[in-house]
């Protein structure tokens, strides 16, 4: 099975471009700038959440239960999972988060790294990209 198209740079989590597409059959290939889907630019915690959230059938009550996260976890990784994909939450502007919720988002990386859910790395990233709206 082939690997799956990462969307963001491992080393500045800027958004990648495929430029290259081939036909594994015939091999013809097919040269330019691709754009990926929005699904693609996600985080792996992401695309995981989203995956949970949809097979609950956004049910909260299931996805805290499944993810063994509290109620305001699951409600700020949704909420970051909006964002993600571009949308504005609660009557924000697109791309802006205010100081509450910026705190609020910093907590959650640090308490998913307290518990041994995303490493050092995973959550200097993070937290980079955090600031960087």
């Amino acid at each position: 099975m082939p690997n799956e198209v990462i969307g963001r740079c491992p080393v500045c989590s800027q958004p990648m471009e495929v430029t290259e597409l081939e036909c594994p059959v015939c091999h013809t290939k097919i040269s330019g700038n691709f754009e990926l889907c929005k699904f693609c630019s996600l985080t792996p915690e992401q695309k995981g959440f989203a995956e949970v959230f949809i097979k609950n059938r956004g049910n909260i009550k299931e996805v805290e239960r499944e993810l063994g996260i509290s109620y305001p976890t699951v409600r700020s990784r949704l909420e970051s999972l909006i964002r993600a994909l571009g949308y504005p939450v609660d009557g924000e502007e697109a791309g802006y988060v205010d100081e509450e919720r910026y705190a609020e988002q910093r907590k959650m990386i640090l308490d998913r790294l307290d518990s041994g859910e995303i490493s050092v790395q995973d959550a200097t990233r993070m937290l980079k990209n955090l600031g960087r709206r």
